[in-house]
């Protein structure tokens, strides 16, 4: 949405705050009142004019589990924020600025108040969504289907579900939230609060299983995110969990039932209807991520028609997206990677067309705990017939990369990894790229490989 669309109509009268606060004790307000908010902020970089400013501390206490823990302190960065635009703060002290500033005891426990208080206000369809991967892509795909609001990125933790829900418009009449987890316990306080009218489950594979007592803890702790649903809610879940709900996926009994995938085209049985699709992207793991989009459009009601014909474009950034640099063909699929997932995205990317060369650069899967080194062997055992393979990590033993012919290993996805791939890649070639968040997509490692072969290529041209 436009900021001049925003500002004309902000999300947050100034009298909302001290309702949608009640219960996190909020102090006075200077001069007795707040302003109008167009928009809820976390990051005073990203202050628009108009926006409350939350200043949340880098390290939230027992309760939540961040990827990070830091003791970078949002209340450092208020005047920041009230220099970009900020009309107001949310804040735990009071500080010496001419800003608003709202006080609470816990502003972590404040943003929480107002992703409740602007559940509220929702009234229509509201999609949730988890899964051990996918999750962003099926929000994709169903917002364009629904011509639903949904945040950018993968706002799917503690401070992302609140801070996603306290911006989206009430008047769009249809919402597309995800929901993730790391440990167990996350998933039903945020399905909770989402209080989805359908809620979707994926799949359930074993990412940050070293934080779950076993895959049926794990697979119970996605399933919470039915504990939020509303009464008469739906359930839709991929048909080998054998969890109760409207299912999608290959078993004969499947509600969305694929019968057949041949490229990006898809056929389906839906509740008995034949229907074909287009898989944005490709790849039988999207084609699964598009049979629970369009079931869930069905279920809600709408026209089909969208759903059946979505774009490409609609991939989000780091699952699979096609770059061409001087022919030289990149897959980045770096945001994350698990053992299904790197599964599919191989074939994926085996089963793409390719004028030259292939090769793939794989980043070790982290937090899988006792699983890890089998599940690193068995990734070796299986990758097939490729021109070259770059592993990335410590998961990646001296011992693993002896088995296979045409294999570097690299301790991180550094300058000399970078410099390998640039020296080896030529033009008709393509490269997958795959691995743990952190391992290439935290580096930015697509977009700077892509800039050093086009400053390569196009000198030589």
């Amino acid at each position: 949405m436009p900021l001049e669309s925003i500002i004309a109509h902000p999300l947050w009268r100034g009298t909302d705050f001290r309702s949608a606060l009640s219960s996190a004790a909020p102090a006075a307000i200077p001069n007795g009142a707040l302003p109008d908010v167009h928009r809820l902020s976390i990051d005073s970089r990203q202050v628009q004019q108009g926006d409350l400013f939350i200043a949340l501390h880098g390290d939230p206490g027992p309760r939540f589990n961040p990827s990070r823990r830091s003791q970078v302190d949002g209340h450092d960065f208020v005047a920041n924020a009230q220099a970009a635009g900020a009309v107001a703060a949310l804040v735990s002290r009071p500080l010496p600025l001419s800003l608003p500033q709202l006080q609470v005891s816990d502003t972590y426990e404040g943003l929480w108040q107002l992703g409740r208080y602007a559940r509220t206000r929702l009234n229509g369809d509201v999609v949730a969504i988890t899964g051990s991967s996918g999750k962003t892509t099926a929000k994709a795909f169903l917002t364009a289907a629904l011509d639903a609001y949904s945040p950018p990125g993968s706002l799917n933790n503690h401070i992302g579900v609140p801070l996603s829900l306290g911006n989206a418009p009430p008047e769009r009449g249809r919402w597309v939230f995800e929901i993730g987890t790391s440990h167990p316990g996350e998933i039903a306080p945020l399905a909770a609060m989402v209080a989805p009218t359908l809620a979707i489950l994926l799949n359930v594979h074993q990412a940050h299983i070293e934080n779950f007592a076993s895959q049926a803890a794990l697979r119970a702790e996605k399933a919470s995110l039915f504990s939020g649903l509303q009464a008469d809610g739906k359930r839709v879940v991929h048909d080998d969990l054998g969890v109760e709900g409207f299912t999608f996926g290959y078993a004969k009994t499947s509600h969305a039932r694929i019968l057949e995938q041949q490229g990006d085209l898809l056929t389906l049985s839906l509740f008995g209807e034949r229907l074909q699709a287009r898989v944005p992207g490709g790849g039988v793991h999207r084609g699964l991520t598009l049979a629970a989009a369009i079931l869930a459009t069905a279920l809600l009601g709408h026209d089909l028609s969208p759903a059946l014909q979505l774009s490409h474009d609609l991939v989000p950034s780091g699952r699979g997206n096609e770059v061409n640099v001087s022919d030289i063909v990149l897959v980045d699929d770096s945001y994350n990677a698990n053992p299904m997932s790197m599964r599919a995205a191989v074939g994926a990317f085996m089963a793409r067309p390719c004028s030259g060369r292939r090769f793939l650069a794989l980043g070790e899967m982290r937090e899988l705990g006792d699983l890890s080194e089998e599940a690193h062997a068995q990734l070796m055992a299986e990758l097939p017939e490729v021109d070259g393979v770059y592993l990335v990590g410590g998961a990646f033993s001296d011992q693993l990369t002896k088995r296979q012919a045409a294999v570097q290993h690299f301790p991180a996805a550094n300058a000399d990894l970078k410099e390998a791939l640039v020296e080896s890649l030529a033009p008709g070639d393509s490269l997958l790229i795959k691995g743990s968040n952190r391992v290439f997509w935290a580096e930015e490692f697509a977009s700077g490989l892509a800039k050093d072969l086009r400053k390569k290529w196009d000198a030589a041209s």
